[in-house]
């Protein structure tokens, strides 16, 4: 029984676990104890700051903001108005959060360095706000006299007390962040992080995952904040300042920044390290800053990172787990259109001078294999783009099953049935093959925070991703990151993770690509049993020999327009794909 319980420990985790009970014990003097009591306050504030930083991948310089503001809640809550512990506590969280959704609408539309730079105003002016507002700030000077942690009537006092509140909740939180990120949402934020057109494309709601991250990481910062004022028992200008949010920047990224256990190594070194170099007197600040720059340059994943990276190395590959059989695609939609699965009128798409579709017109009917052809720039991949809500059409309508998806968000008309792959293979490299597609099963079950997060959420995923994976002939890298496959494989895991949406129209760009003959001719095979189940696929191909005795119909599109559609063998002979595609030569082959 005990050797049971002691295999399934992680002996790096127990390791830390320990380090964090004897730290404090080794050093257990005032100065030391307020100083583990900080590096716990930072901890809850990286852990949030992992949330939108780490997770989502959106580089914020406002959560500095967000700490502060918790923080001068309970100040001025505390001091002024003689509120609890209990009552500043939850306005200490409440109002970063609000503050969160009221600028999310305007910075989270933004991307990249314009993102970074908004939530920097924001910074700036939420200081001046607190520097010119005296008559409740306090001003540059701040408020003195924040009362203490009052708990049941108990008066909690500097040092062990305070220690003890501080990591129970840092125990709490980082357990609460676990079970958010442990599972499938995790997962989904790695894709968004990594790829949001392929986030978008298997259905998940980019928007929504950017926002909730951003609530989330600002109700951490703000728990954070007010704990700091507790501590400290002063409220001023600085706990806005820049530095705070450099700090906490710096401490993610020194110890990992998706990894809950990064946060508290980052938080708690970053803490005490310029301690450990007073003894260098006015030298001390720039030993700080060496070894935070060979750190980074060692371990760009952070501590954590290196860790876990060594660890892969040497342990040996998980074992699959055991596949589970799902239903073929078309058959597990509760009803498949008996009309045209999907229907184009005059579609046009314009960027600047360039008229890249041109008044696009044909149907798609259920279970046809539909393939569209043209040389390169014809307007193919924007068709598909256009189709899966990518791209919005300038003019002409597009319905999927009947339904108008005009203008309808990407992830909405993934939710109807519609499936693709990409020209350029969107999987995500660090990732398994078994996760890339597992986390498409969990976006087919409308993925949002809260649901399908569990463990077993996440084995039943993988369970099914492994079914899929057998179906397109990938399931002996099921383990393997997708980084280090080779191309064909990952076009085939592509397809796998498009078909774990069980969609009832799949869209395949160039899917032949990298593929020899044999690998080919089993594709074809398996992509017209997919199609003999009432699955309908429309293939955007360039190799002849693959595509015509696949598709059971072709349209030809050159200079964005279509110039011609029917039977494979009459648009291969068609003279103007003949002159603006094929050329005789070839098209003497491929209809040979």
């Amino acid at each position: 029984m005990t050797g049971r319980l002691l295999s399934g420990i992680n002996p790096a985790l127990a390791f830390g676990l320990v380090v964090l009970v004897v730290w404090p014990m080794a050093f257990d003097t005032p100065y030391g104890l307020r100083l583990f009591a900080l590096a716990g306050i930072y901890a809850i504030f990286v852990m949030g700051y992992q949330f939108v930083f780490g997770h989502a991948g959106a580089l914020s310089l406002c959560h500095g903001t967000f700490f502060g503001l918790g923080a001068y809640f309970t100040g001025i809550l505390g001091a002024k108005f003689g509120w609890g512990f209990p009552a500043t506590f939850a306005a200490s969280a409440l109002a970063p959060v609000v503050l969160a959704a009221i600028v999310a609408a305007p910075v989270l539309r933004l991307e990249s360095h314009y993102f970074a730079l908004a939530t920097l105003g924001i910074a700036q002016v939420m200081l001046l706000v607190a520097i010119k507002w005296e008559a409740v700030t306090g001003g540059a000077n701040g408020i003195a006299g924040v009362p203490p942690i009052v708990l049941f009537g108990m008066t909690l006092a500097r040092g062990w007390p305070t220690v003890l509140i501080v990591w129970g909740l840092v125990a709490a939180l980082g357990l609460a962040a676990r079970a958010v990120l442990g599972g499938l949402y995790g997962h989904a934020l790695h894709v968004m992080r990594e790829n949001p057109t392929a986030a978008m494309s298997l259905g998940l709601d980019v928007a929504r995952l950017r926002f909730e991250t951003f609530l989330l990481s600002a109700l951490y910062a703000g728990l954070a904040g007010a704990l700091y004022v507790h501590t400290i028992r002063v409220i001023s200008p600085e706990a806005l300042e820049f530095h705070a949010m450099v700090a906490c920047l710096t401490m993610t990224v020194v110890g990992g920044r998706t990894r809950l256990a990064g946060a508290i190594l980052g938080a708690v070194l970053l803490i005490h390290l310029p301690e450990w170099f007073r003894f260098l007197e006015h030298y001390y600040l720039i030993a700080y800053g060496l070894v935070l720059l060979a750190t980074i340059i060692v371990a760009p994943n952070g501590l954590l990172g290196l860790v876990e990276d060594a660890r892969r190395r040497l342990a040996p590959e998980a074992p699959p787990p055991a596949p589970f059989a799902m239903p073929l695609p078309a058959a597990a939609r509760p009803t498949v259109p008996t009309g045209a699965i999907l229907s184009l009128d005059g579609v046009g798409k314009r960027f600047g001078g360039l008229q890249a579709l041109d008044a696009v017109s044909f149907d798609v009917r259920p279970g046809e294999i539909l393939g569209l052809i043209g040389p390169n720039g014809s307007g193919k991949t924007t068709l598909v783009n256009c189709i899966t809500g990518i791209y919005t059409p300038d003019g002409g309508g597009i319905r999927i099953a009947g339904t108008d998806v005009g203008g309808m968000p990407a992830h909405e008309i993934a939710r109807l049935g519609v499936a693709r792959t990409f020209q350029n293979l969107n999987l995500v490299d660090e990732m398994s093959a078994l996760d890339n597609v597992a986390i498409a099963r969990g976006a087919a079950r409308h993925l949002a925070l809260g649901t399908q997060t569990g463990a077993t959420a996440m084995a039943l995923a993988r369970a099914e991703a492994m079914g899929l994976l057998e179906a397109v002939g990938a399931a002996e890298v099921a383990m393997r990151p997708c980084g280090g496959l080779a191309y064909g494989t990952k076009r085939r895991i592509e397809i796998a993770r498009a078909l774990a949406l069980q969609p009832t129209l799949l869209l395949l760009d160039e899917p032949a690509a990298g593929l020899n003959e044999s690998e080919q001719a089993d594709l074809a095979q398996r992509l017209k049993a997919l199609a003999g189940s009432g699955l309908t696929l429309v293939v955007i191909e360039h190799n002849m020999p693959f595509l015509l005795p696949l598709a059971t119909r072709l349209v030809c599109l050159d200079h964005g327009q279509k110039i011609a559609e029917g039977s494979p063998r009459d648009v291969a002979r068609n003279a103007k794909v003949v002159e603006a595609y094929l050329g005789p030569q070839e098209a003497a082959e491929v209809v040979a």
